[in-house]
Parts: C-alpha cells; structure tokens; sequence
C-alpha cells in the first residue's frame, strides 16, 4: 500500500478470503516501496517483534493473577490460564494469517472496513483506539502507584500521574517499532526481576503457607467475573498485533514471534500464580507486589517501573501510529520534515493527555483493569472462509466467547464503578491499596 493519502491510510480492495470464488487482490502494503524513503518502518526482525510481544502482553495483568486463583481456586484458575493462553494464540495466529493474506492490513480498522465498508472503519478505529487509550491509562495509573510505594506518598498522586504521562510521551517519540524494541528489552527484564524478588520474600515470610483452595464454588457471579477478567487481559495484546506485524522485514516471521510470546507467557503466569499464591494463601494482594514486605515491595517496584512505563508506550505507540498513518497519509510517514516530526508529536502528545484524564478518572488498580478486559476481548476473528468447516465452527465460538465476556464483563466493571466515591476522581490521596481477597 504505497500510495499516500492526505484524508487517509489507503485502504485495500475487498478481500477474496470473503467469497471463495473469488482471486486474491493483488498484493500491496500499508508502508509501500521504503528503498528511497528517509524513515524505514518495515526493519524488524522476527525477535525485534517478539520482544515488543512480550514487554506489551506481560505487564499490568500479571500483577492480578494470584489473587485470581485465591478468588477461583488454584485448580480452576490455573485451567484458565492454560486454556485462555491457548486461545489466545489462536487468535493471534488467525491475525497473522490474515495479515499475510491481505498485507494492506495496519490495524484493526482495516479489518473492518474489509468486513462492513466506511461503517465498519469508524467503528473498529474508534473501539481500538479507545481500548489502547484506555491501556496507556492503566500504565499511568500503575506508575502513580508505584511511586506512592517507593516514596511513601510523597507527593500528591496527580503531580506523580503528570510525571508518568511526560516520561511515557518521551518514550513514545521513536516512531518505528524496532527503536521502542530496545526499550521493550529493559522492560521485559524488569518485570521478570521484579516478580522473581517479590516471589523469593513471599515464599521467605510465607504469611500464610499452604492456606489455598483447589476449587471456590461459591464466588458470586459478579464477583467471579473480575479474577477471569484479569486472565483475559494477561493475554490481551491482540489490538497491537496487526500494527507489530506490519514492521515486519518478513510478515511471514509473525509464528516465530508468536510462539515465542505465547509460550513464555502461558509459564510466566502458572509459574508466577501459583508461587505467589501457595505462600501468601488467603493473604494475596492484587497488585501482586502488595504481597511482599514494605522493603521489598518498594525495591520490587522500583525495579519494576521500565515494564510499567514501556508496556504502556507500546500500546499508545500503535494507536498514535494509526491515526499519523490515517491524518498524514504514507509519504508524510516516510519523511523526516519539521512538519512530519511536528504532526507525530502533537498526535502522542494528544493521545497521553487523554490517557491521563481517563487514569485520573478511574483510580483503582482492579476496576480499570477489568474494564479494558471486557471492552476488548471480543476478538475479530470470525472471518475466515466458510469452506474451513470445523475452523469456521471453532471461530464461530471463540466469537460468542468474545461476546459473553465482553457482556458480562462490562456488568461486573460497570458494578464496581458505581462503588467509586466521586471524591476519589483526580484526588491527591494515595492510590496504594492493594485489595485481599479471603474468599470468605
């Protein structure tokens, strides 16, 4: 897709994997010819992707997964997560077949102009763009946190927020992919240092050893649905994967990059869970972090923070990179003018203001992070061709998994929203409360 557009990222033709009968369109892609072009956007390497994956997709959900298995049990908690990571690399995997089929395909918008026109544009760009807007603000909210921890409340908590906001617009201004990989490298060790201290004092002052749960079978509903909400957002980096495979060298890379994300996470999150919980028992926090001694906790953080700040510049990354591809057209994209420089910054500087209110305005840790669960997990992957059968059945379903969660996990979000004091929006008070789960 080289040509450019001053209205718009060009769209391409109505895909053949829709009418059988049909020839595939010939190909074309988002980025175009780059051989003469001044900024080259296609220049990561299988493992380039594969660590944005991971710094993107381990990050804030992991922080909610053992007091997850306090609240459904150790045995159905850990299925979830197994089941859940299989799924979701299913899904993955048909986003990139689907990329290859149609390499003109930047985002999910894309996908639905394919499926619905004009209509279908605007709304899949306006969902997408709210659900990483509203990532980027967990970001902040999580950094806000962190710091109350590290600083005993030092500060006023907005004065923390404005901090995180500046500091991940700055890390945003890379505009390719492979400059904010390196980042992604800091943040991927960051959080892996981070849960192993937390995990090693846990296990030390053991504050309940043993106190777990194979199965809770008496979690109410709307109760219930939180802890699953936190599962599906562990694994909720599909909104950027149509962007991360576009900057691939060779899109056909996307399975290595895949594996490599799904599997570590899939043993990231058993490993972590369920350490976590066996030792802490009953007394798990969400965050995780919450569970550890006042020393270790502030140290963990600490060393937590790249993950905290990257993971939520990766996100805001590839929705600022689709309204810049959408608002300046390719060549715009391609050149490294005052202008160019100037319409990318003002679109990551707009988009970290707007993530900003919405963490100002939704303050806990839990509720934010169920709310973006439920707003988009009900993945788009039910195009596939109809001769497929049992694929076509099996898409069919994780569709209506999609649909379900999203109904009931707008309920559940909705009913711990309505228990915020209006009080507590934009307040100064210190957001640091980690929230125990006894089960009882």
């Amino acid at each position: 897709m080289s040509k450019s557009s001053s209205e718009g990222t060009p769209r391409p033709a109505a895909p053949a994997i829709l009418d059988p009968e049909r020839q595939p369109d010939p190909p074309t892609d988002v980025f175009g010819d780059e051989d003469s072009t001044e900024v080259h956007y296609k220049s990561c390497k299988w493992y380039h992707t594969g660590i944005l994956m991971i710094a993107e997709t381990i990050s804030l959900g992991v922080l909610a997964l053992p007091q997850t298995l306090a609240s459904l049990g150790l045995i159905l908690g850990i299925l979830l997560i197994i089941i859940l990571g299989i799924i979701a690399g299913y899904t993955a995997y048909l986003i990139g077949e689907f990329k290859l089929a149609h390499p003109g395909v930047q985002s999910f918008a894309d996908c639905g102009e394919l499926i619905a026109g004009p209509i279908g544009r605007e709304v899949m760009a306006a969902t997408q763009l709210i659900i990483l807007v509203f990532i980027s603000a967990a970001h902040v909210l999580s950094f806000t946190i962190a710091l109350n921890v590290m600083t005993d409340h030092r500060l006023c908590t907005v004065v923390f927020s404005v901090i995180g906001a500046a500091i991940s617009f700055f890390c945003t201004l890379p505009r390719t992919l492979k400059n904010v990989s390196y980042f992604s490298i800091a943040s991927c060790v960051s959080i892996i240092l981070a849960v192993i201290i937390a995990m090693a004092a846990i296990a030390r002052d053991a504050p309940a050893p043993g106190q777990i749960v194979a199965v809770r079978p008496d979690v109410p509903l709307v109760k219930g649905l939180g802890p699953v909400m936190n599962i599906v957002l562990a694994y909720a980096g599909h909104v950027t994967f149509f962007g991360m495979f576009s900057e691939l060298e060779d899109p056909r890379e996307f399975k290595k990059a895949l594996l490599l994300n799904q599997v570590f996470a899939v043993v990231f999150y058993v490993v972590l869970a369920s350490v976590i919980y066996y030792f802490a028992g009953s007394l798990v926090a969400s965050p995780a972090l919450g569970s550890a001694s006042p020393l270790v906790r502030k140290i963990a953080f600490g060393i937590a923070l790249p993950t905290i700040v990257i993971a939520g510049v990766i996100n805001n990354h590839v929705g600022c990179k689709y309204l810049y591809l959408r608002i300046c057209g390719t060549d715009m994209a391609h050149k490294s003018s005052v202008k160019s420089l100037a319409s990318w910054c003002g679109i990551v500087g707009v988009a970290w203001a707007v993530a900003w209110v919405v963490a100002e305005a939704i303050p806990f840790f839990n509720v934010l992070l169920g709310l973006i669960a439920a707003l988009w997990q009900c993945r788009g992957t039910w195009w596939e061709s109809k001769t497929k059968g049992a694929l076509t059945l099996l898409n069919f379903g994780v569709l209506l998994l999609g649909a379900a969660i999203c109904v009931m996990g707008m309920w559940s979000s909705g009913y711990e929203l309505s228990q915020i004091k209006p009080g507590e929006v934009f307040s100064c008070k210190n957001n640091w409360r980690p929230s125990v789960d006894p089960g009882e």
